[in-house]
């Protein structure tokens, strides 16, 4: 589904990834770890094409599409979703209709406004969130929690083959924790694909990671299973060999 081959990356000429070489196949979760600014964030910004971020070497490869070049918007369409950590707050523009007419822009199958506003509702309801959170504008004045809900409540109702969750953890109480965690696991499926970038265990005690990957420095320097979070969080990133 996505493979990644010896990605280089810079911004403002500063090199942020250096050699990074993954491959997530259907119905995989993979689980990225590292400290702050090891480059975990910008691996996933340079996964969905942000423009800031230059493509020095190296080659995105998803669903048989080189997708190295692509704008966003195009990766967007080819099944691709980023919920980013700090979503923007767009004035003016409501979640409802944001949704609307992203699912209309993708194709997705077609209903009138009325099944979908009713979906919509369902939807945000399964989430804990009132009926009226749809007709908000998109991200503006949301807590913490809402603007992770609401990235949920996208990503159910966008459907991509691949979502990169980037740290949709941070800042959930227990409850809202489980919850996001249960909606997301019910999404997975052998078409359904997720890179999941988290500094938390607890997140992992609901879903269950295929592989984890640990980058520092721009560099993946140990690849393994869930007991390999376990252990960096008791021991620290430290003792781990760096390549």
């Amino acid at each position: 589904m996505l493979k990644i081959i010896d990605l280089h990356v810079s911004i403002n000429k500063k090199e942020v990834l250096k050699g990074i070489n993954m491959t997530i196949r259907e119905g995989e979760i993979h689980a990225i770890i590292g400290p702050n600014g090891s480059g975990k964030t910008s691996l996933a910004l340079t996964i969905m094409g942000h423009p800031k971020y230059k493509i020095d070497k190296g080659k995105i490869i998803f669903n048989n599409n080189d997708i190295t070049n692509l704008k966003t918007f195009e990766r967007a369409k080819l099944g691709l979703f980023l919920a980013m950590q700090n979503p923007v707050e767009i004035e003016g523009v409501k979640l409802g209709n944001f949704l609307r007419h992203s699912t209309r822009s993708l194709k997705l199958e077609e209903t009138s406004l009325i099944d979908f506003r009713k979906k919509l509702k369902e939807e945000a309801l399964s989430l804990n969130l009132s009926e009226d959170f749809i007709d908000r504008e998109l991200n503006l004045g949301f807590s913490g929690g809402e603007k992770k809900k609401s990235e949920i409540l996208q990503l159910q109702i966008l459907k991509p083959k691949l979502a990169i969750l980037d740290e949709i953890d941070s800042g959930l109480d227990a409850d809202s924790l489980k919850k996001i965690s249960e909606k997301i696991k019910s999404m997975i499926d052998k078409k359904f694909s997720l890179i999941l970038i988290t500094h938390y265990e607890r997140m992992l005690d609901y879903i269950d990671p295929d592989y984890v990957h640990v980058i520092v420095d721009g560099k993946i320097i140990e690849n393994g299973k869930k007991e390999l979070m376990k252990e960096i969080l008791k021991k620290g990133y430290a003792n781990l060999k760096r390549t």
